[in-house]
């Protein structure tokens, strides 16, 4: 299956791409000339993705963020929304419905992400230090609803949903309901 944005989806990723590209291009300096040469993207390609007219990979995209010296998030997020932890847009559609790759969150990292497969019994409960800062935590919770406790207050999360929060704070996971709660845990320091 091809890796490449389809206009027809340009009610989530693309319309943002063309909006995001252009401005951040212009804050930069840069003609897309001079973008075309920095990227390796032909021109045709750049004029073409600003007009919302052009089908465009992930790896273009990744292309055209590094000769900008900004992240792949900053081209495809929604320009309205100003924080990076909640991005919820479809990046790729295969041909049938149920296909789908969705970026859901982006946090900064500096040395190393770790992934991890949580999973808590009913009463269970895991109480964390708060780790150094600019560390942060991104969950999604695969069965059950997870109960997230930061710095005394409580949230609850259902099986389909997620989070991204700095775990430079006290924290804990816990599964206040009655079945077991599975989770997947990014860690990025």
């Amino acid at each position: 299956m091809s890796n490449i944005l389809h206009s027809q989806d340009r009610s989530d990723v693309l319309s943002h791409v063309a909006e995001n590209l252009k401005r951040i291009r212009l804050a930069a300096g840069l003609s897309q000339a001079a973008l075309a040469e920095a990227s390796g993207i032909s021109r045709r390609m750049i004029v073409a993705v600003e007009g919302g007219d052009a089908n465009i990979s992930l790896s273009s995209l990744d292309r055209l963020a590094a000769a900008m010296n900004i992240g792949f998030v900053d081209l495809v997020r929604d320009p309205s929304r100003h924080s990076r932890d909640n991005i919820d847009a479809a990046t790729w559609r295969g041909r049938q419905a149920e296909s789908e790759a969705r970026l859901l969150a982006s946090t900064p990292a500096a040395s190393e992400a770790q992934m991890w497969l949580w999973s808590l019994a009913p009463g269970e409960r895991y109480d964390a230090e708060p780790d150094p800062q600019g560390w942060h935590e991104m969950l999604f919770v695969t069965e059950g609803a997870l109960t997230l406790e930061l710095s005394g207050e409580r949230k609850r999360y259902a099986s389909g949903t997620f989070t991204v929060f700095s775990s430079a704070q006290a924290y804990a996971y816990i599964n206040d309901g009655d079945d077991v709660v599975t989770f997947v845990r990014n860690v990025i320091s």
